[in-house]
């Protein structure tokens, strides 16, 4: 046997795994959906004209300020080195 056609059974093994796998995940996925019709489960829709206004960050020195002394120590320099330009909650 040559190493080219060892290399090719392993690869084609795996692509065929690989391919197995999304079938069977197909399949279940059509299966939970049948489920979920029958049972009368509708998904959740959500509205995107709807944007929650940001909300108020209270203590947001305090929060600046530990935050500035983490990346500090893990950069292993002096806080006054950090310089923080933006700070927002996501």
């Amino acid at each position: 046997m040559s190493n080219a056609f060892v290399v090719a059974l392993g690869m084609g093994t795996v692509f065929v795994g690989l391919i197995c796998i999304i079938i069977i995940c197909k399949i279940v996925g059509a299966i939970c959906m049948a489920a979920d019709k029958k049972k009368g489960i509708q998904p959740e829709k959500t509205d995107n004209t709807a944007v929650a206004a940001p909300a108020v960050i209270e203590n947001r020195q305090e929060i600046i300020a530990a935050v500035s002394a983490v990346v500090a120590e893990e950069l292993g320099k002096d806080i006054s080195a950090i310089r923080i330009l933006s700070f927002k909650k996501l």
